[in-house]
């Protein structure tokens, strides 16, 4: 199995960060032209992996969506951080740490307006860890 840590400077922006290039390189090089399952992880508690399109509105919409859903105020019982931190260790309930791409030829077998993408929601951590493992087929 082939592995490859790649480090996310997200700064102090919320919002979902593009690892579709990332994961498409290491997919090609660690698949050689043949086929096998990408599987992309985040060893945070306060961010996780989308299969989403990226652009045309897309990325405000989910995240517009989002805090409607786990509203930024002082509900949450966990509350260090930054107002509303609470919430961000709700969001594994609607996007998981972790996801997995069919590769078949080399490439990725994503759709043609899936991207690959981190969310993180949480403006407290501007740097994450994204795991990236390939397993032949």
């Amino acid at each position: 199995m082939w592995t490859l840590a790649i480090e996310v400077r997200t700064g102090p922006q919320r919002g979902l960060f593009d690892l579709t290039d990332d994961c498409a390189r290491f997919a090609a090089e660690a698949a050689a032209g043949g086929d096998g399952l990408l599987n992309v992880f985040v060893a945070h508690a306060t961010a996780g992996l989308v299969v989403v399109e990226l652009g045309s509105g897309s990325d405000a919409d989910l995240l517009e969506a989002l805090d409607r859903l786990l509203p930024r105020d002082d509900r949450w019982r966990h509350r260090h951080g930054s107002a509303g931190h609470g919430a961000d260790h709700v969001v594994p309930l609607f996007a998981g740490p972790s996801l997995s791409v069919p590769v078949v030829g080399g490439r990725m077998a994503l759709g043609t307006w899936q991207s690959i993408a981190l969310l993180d929601p949480n403006a407290d951590n501007g740097v994450r860890t994204v795991q990236l493992s390939f397993l032949a087929g």
